[in-house]
């Protein structure tokens, strides 16, 4: 994983075995960790803090349930990207695949990750959250992950479950779609 909130993978680890000793601090931990920037993502894709609170509980069970099948050849935090990814595209189905729009009273912006270019970062401006939050939750969650969160494709690739080509070309879309929103030129 290519983004600055990541630990050390040897950290990940040495955190992961205690888990599946059945340290529940070190599962608190973990959580800890990576909450902030798996919150981040999870409101920016579903618009609303209630949604984004029943996604994130559901993805913390799935985590906990799912961690002794946790196969290390992933990043820990690639791993748990995709489960709240997952978790926020079943939490719009069950609401009938509507985001709602999102309100940007509401949204904390985090500094860009260091690893994202300044061409590549995610303003915090009104006019682009708004643009942001126009798109479609495909290319919404690809320009999170790759702009907002510093991933570069191919990991966004494997969180999303796509090809990285895919992701290039849904980047592409929504980059061109969002500068358009702003009455940038499309470049």
């Amino acid at each position: 994983m290519t983004s600055a909130a990541a630990a050390p993978p040897s950290a990940d680890a040495a955190l992961v075995d205690l888990v599946l000793d059945g340290d529940q601090h070190a599962f608190a931990e973990l959580v800890r960790r990576y909450d902030d920037r798996l919150r981040g993502v999870a409101f920016k894709l579903l618009g609303d803090r209630h949604r984004m609170e029943d996604a994130m509980q559901e993805a913390y069970v799935r985590v906990f349930r799912s961690l002794p099948s946790f196969r290390r050849d992933a990043e820990l935090g690639s791993w748990l990207y995709r489960i709240v990814y997952n978790a926020c595209i079943d939490e719009l189905r069950r609401s009938g695949r509507r985001p709602v729009p999102v309100d940007t009273a509401d949204v904390v912006w985090d500094a860009p990750s260091p690893n994202a270019g300044p061409d590549r970062a995610v303003t915090a401006s009104d006019a682009a959250l708004r643009a942001l939050g126009a798109l479609p939750e495909d290319q919404r969650a690809t320009v999170l992950l790759v702009d907002g969160e510093g991933f570069d494709n191919v990991t966004a690739a494997q969180i999303l479950g796509i090809a990285p080509g895919t992701v290039a070309s849904r980047l592409s879309r929504a980059r061109t779609t969002m500068r358009h929103a702003l009455g940038e030129d499309a470049r």
